[in-house]
């Protein structure tokens, strides 16, 4: 993955941050150990789709998604201003919490052929590993996107707060977690499977996805 030098002054270890925490994700390494992430379905129709906006949190062995109900004409301005929002309490009674820094913070999320443009307020190296693929992997599965393309082939762009030169392009993988754009597709669990290779090498065969409505 390549793009130019930071040109503000004072960060010159952003780069090196974000690549070793995408080089981490790609691998299926996560802050909170191996556990029940995946990438988001691809299987769904794009109508069901549409209709919801499927919002990656995290529960205790990993990333979880839930889903929410899409206005009309959603896209992924919609997903994020949904993920910053946070889990719902019915959620949070249940372990599901979120990486993401707290207080009132506004990412703008941009749709593109194939792609989405996020505008963050944070460096990278100021978040989580966890909280970075929470962002790639909530715009990937984001409605409204041209293109077509399934979630684990949209690119997303990370544009840094007060940084210049060109962005991160990252997608959410097979597992997940947020990886290089140009980096070789892993052997991983087929998106919206329940299955990933744990630590000892083993199948966790529960399902990672989580209903809003069944936790309601």
């Amino acid at each position: 993955m390549t793009r130019a030098a930071p040109r503000r002054a004072g960060r010159p270890a952003s780069a090196c941050v974000l690549l070793a925490a995408l080089a981490l994700s790609g691998c299926g390494i996560a802050d909170s150990g191996p556990g029940h992430a995946g990438a988001p379905a691809r299987g769904a129709s794009t109508k069901t789709a549409d209709r919801t906006l499927r919002i990656t949190l995290v529960a205790p062995h990993g990333s979880w998604t839930v889903t929410r109900s899409a206005p009309a004409g959603a896209g992924p301005q919609q997903a994020l201003d949904a993920l910053l929002a946070g889990p719902t309490t019915a959620e949070r009674a249940r372990g599901i919490t979120t990486a993401l820094p707290s207080g009132r913070h506004r990412v703008r999320a941009v749709a593109a052929p194939g792609a989405v443009d996020l505008y963050l307020p944070w460096l990278v190296p100021e978040l989580a590993r966890t909280a970075v693929n929470q962002l790639v992997c909530t715009a990937a599965a984001a409605p409204g996107v041209p293109g077509g393309k399934r979630p684990v082939d949209v690119v997303v762009r990370v544009h840094e707060s007060g940084l210049t030169g060109s962005p991160w392009h990252v997608r959410c993988d097979e597992t997940g977690a947020a990886a290089p754009a140009d980096a070789p597709r892993t052997n991983g669990p087929a998106p919206g499977s329940a299955q990933r290779l744990s630590a000892e090498g083993r199948r966790d065969k529960r399902s990672n996805v989580v209903e809003s409505e069944g936790l309601s």
